[in-house]
């Protein structure tokens, strides 16, 4: 593999590295607040809020959804790390 190529690769890769870790920002301070919300809800309902039994599911099952989506941009942005290691081996190595 010649060196401009994975000269291009690497800053493909940066790219999107800092790209996903902005995205993991921004699903953080959601999930946060959608477990604040889920969080809320469920202290109504317990309280005897009326309604508020069925909105707490539907909040609950939001922040789920949301940390399910959190781990894939975790995932993701592990295995762009491992190849931008590998990447930077090659062109050391050559």
């Amino acid at each position: 593999m010649g060196k401009r190529l994975i000269e291009r690769q690497l800053r493909a890769t940066g790219a999107r590295l800092r790209g996903l870790r902005d995205e993991l920002g921004t699903i953080d301070a959601q999930l946060a607040q959608l477990r604040s919300d889920a969080d809320d809800l469920f202290t109504d309902a317990a309280i005897g809020v009326v309604g508020a039994q069925g909105e707490h599911r539907r909040a609950a099952e939001h922040a789920e959804t949301m940390a399910r989506h959190r781990a894939k941009v975790v995932a993701e942005i592990a295995s762009l790390e491992q190849r931008q290691d590998q990447l930077l081996d090659r062109l050391t190595a050559g």
